[in-house]
């Protein structure tokens, strides 16, 4: 065990799941202190105890400004420095069944649902987090985009243009933390299909879940889902002082999809930021 973060306190938002939980267990596990935030509060409570004496769940709704104010204020009280900011928390616009999200039928109630999670979310945890910061003058904030946020969705219109601001707004606050002399890094990870639990309405339990998994990944090159875990691994370097000349980045974690497949994407496919 290198224990990579040792002394550093991380928040990570929408932890209670998928790709946010991994990333809260190999950030403990590698040393760090880690607030693990979302509005799943039974979730983020079991996760956060099953962490030990380095993990603690504090609710974060990550569309209200006066909760990111909250939330920064009791972690310098708590622990007196912020060093990693994971904006993990996203939805897709389609948690509560099929919704019309195509640019020509989207109403503007949904394309604002989705933009004020994945979107103003990430601007608010910036905002703060660079406040945060300021003090110790280093840190790393770390956007979950998408695949998604690199290419047009035509049946996921909302979710595809939040995650593309995500990736050109991590580029300004990394470009502003420079012109502030500050040393906080700004990267953003763009996962394409990872294997988190909101695939499994889609997959099932039955003798037939093989063969829809083979399907759903068949364009993709290394032919298979990504672990949860392969995207924490790129979060955890990127937190690290490993990585202290890396900032205004972008990393695909897509097997191979965006090297050169011809296959234009239909739905959302990052599973779970």
């Amino acid at each position: 065990m290198d224990n990579k973060l040792t002394s550093k306190t991380a928040i990570i938002t929408g932890a209670a799941q998928g790709i946010g939980a991994a990333i809260a267990r190999l950030f403990v596990q590698e040393g760090c202190f880690v607030y693990v935030t979302d509005i799943n509060d039974e979730l983020g409570r079991t996760l956060a105890n099953s962490l030990g004496d380095r993990a603690t769940y504090l609710r974060l709704d990550v569309r209200r400004e006066d909760d990111w104010q909250r939330v920064t204020a009791q972690i310098l009280k708590e622990r007196g420095r912020l060093d990693v900011l994971v904006n993990n928390a996203g939805i897709t616009g389609f948690e509560q069944g099929a919704v019309r999200h195509d640019p020509e039928h989207a109403r503007l109630e949904d394309w604002h649902a989705v933009h004020q999670t994945n979107l103003d979310g990430v601007f608010l945890g910036c905002k703060y987090a660079i406040r945060a910061m300021r003090n110790a003058g280093a840190g790393s904030i770390i956007n979950i985009s998408s695949r998604s946020g690199l290419v047009g969705i035509p049946g996921a219109a909302a979710y595809a243009s939040s995650k593309g601001a995500v990736r050109n707004h991590t580029k300004t606050v990394a470009l502003y933390c420079a012109e502030q002399g500050l040393k906080v890094r700004c990267n953003s990870i763009h996962p394409a299909a990872i294997l988190t639990p909101m695939w499994e309405p889609m997959l099932g339990t039955d003798e037939g879940r093989e063969e829809r998994m083979a399907a759903l990944v068949r364009d993709t090159p290394l032919r298979r889902f990504g672990m949860p875990e392969e995207v924490a691994a790129m979060a955890l370097l990127l937190a690290s002082d490993e990585a202290t000349y890396i900032t205004g980045s972008e990393f695909n974690i897509d097997g191979g999809l965006l090297a050169g497949s011809p296959v234009t994407p239909t739905q959302v496919d990052d599973g779970g930021a």
